[in-house]
């Protein structure tokens, strides 16, 4: 009897035993906040690295052989238009246009004698057209040694700043050789690459055509105070890097950029059809990014998405790694895995976006 009575009370407890874990098990099936990802038109801001050119930047160079008699700017100097930078040894080219302007004197002589005989018919009217032409060669030369001359003053063609002045006072100059480089800073180019979806969505909506302006992000992350706009797009794709050229134009009043500076010019890129969940709804692992989603069932399974944009609290994620019908989990990440039940409390998903929106508010 004791026996019997041992094994009833031990079937008794296992039967308590089981109820209570199974009722710990149902207990432990909480409620999460879930929602469907939402597609949407939005704008997007983007930082393409650009590569900052004065609108007018020159080399200045020699177009006269000879030695390096004076330099009157100083590198970084601003000048203005038509001030004289440089001066070659003069001396050679001064001779020369003396040497001309005695051989035109000489020709207007001899002309005015071959006037005379012609006029008394002593010389055919041949022998004057022959002076004519000497004459006009004799004034052809003058005119090429003062341009000669006028070489040696090497004058700025624009208002701008100096660049490296690497020449140095009688340093003997070939016919070309750099002096120095001149820079328009007033305005500035931004040069930058854009993908082939970018351009097109930029192209084809209107809230892309930079309307309102583009900022330029510089190399200590402080946006220039103008805005610049889009001026123009190259004619063609690079096929090696699938992405076109955009040039854009800022004015530069402050002279705070200078030709060969870096920056970044933020677009702002219209997307279509954008779908978007939140960022508290993913986590990451290995350089990946997941989402836990719920099925009918209440069962929590992983998927990894791919990110194509970012936006404040938000992912653009692209087609195909989820869909619109999914219900993703919201919160409480961290507190499940892989096979759990839960009872999903489903949320407006417009509702979740605008909380977003006032958060990062």
């Amino acid at each position: 009897m004791k026996r019997v009575a041992c094994i009833v009370s031990l079937s008794t407890v296992l039967a308590v035993v089981s109820c209570n874990m199974s009722k710990q098990e149902k207990e432990e099936v909480k409620d999460y906040p879930i929602a469907n990802p939402i597609t949407m038109d939005t704008v997007v801001a983007k930082d393409y690295v650009s590569q900052i050119r004065s609108v007018k930047n020159i080399e200045v160079r020699t177009q006269e052989k000879g030695y390096l008699e004076a330099t009157f700017v100083d590198e970084g100097q601003y000048v203005s238009e038509g001030q004289l930078l440089f001066r070659i040894k003069p001396q050679l080219h001064k001779a020369e246009l003396e040497k001309t302007k005695a051989e035109v004197t000489e020709a207007q002589l001899e002309l005015q004698n071959v006037e005379t005989l012609a006029r008394n018919n002593v010389v055919s009217n041949n022998e004057k057209a022959v002076a004519m032409a000497r004459l006009q060669k004799a004034k052809a030369e003058m005119q090429l040694a003062q341009i000669h001359l006028n070489y040696t003053e090497i004058r700025a063609p624009f208002s701008g700043y100096i660049g490296h002045l690497p020449k140095r006072l009688g340093s003997l100059l070939e016919e070309g050789e750099l002096l120095t480089t001149l820079s328009d800073n007033s305005n500035m180019y931004a040069y930058f690459n854009v993908s082939e979806v970018e351009y097109l969505n930029y192209t084809t909506h209107p809230q892309g055509k930079g309307s309102d302006g583009v900022d330029l992000i510089m190399a200590n992350n402080t946006v220039l105070p103008d805005k610049g706009k889009i001026e123009t797009i190259e004619g063609e794709f690079n096929n090696e890097t699938g992405t076109i050229a955009f040039r854009a134009k800022f004015p530069n009043p402050n002279q705070l950029l200078r030709n060969g500076e870096t920056g970044k010019v933020r677009l702002f890129i219209p997307l279509v059809h954008a779908l978007l969940i939140p960022q508290k709804a993913t986590y990451e692992q290995q350089d990946k990014k997941y989402v836990f989603v719920v099925n009918k069932k209440g069962e929590i399974q992983t998927k990894q998405i791919e990110i194509s944009q970012e936006l404040p609290g938000l992912y653009v994620v692209n087609q195909g790694s989820i869909a619109e019908t999914d219900q993703i989990l919201l919160e409480g990440i961290q507190k499940v895995k892989e096979g759990d039940h839960i009872r999903g409390r489903v949320q407006d998903s417009k509702e979740v976006l605008r909380s977003l929106h006032l958060d990062a508010n």
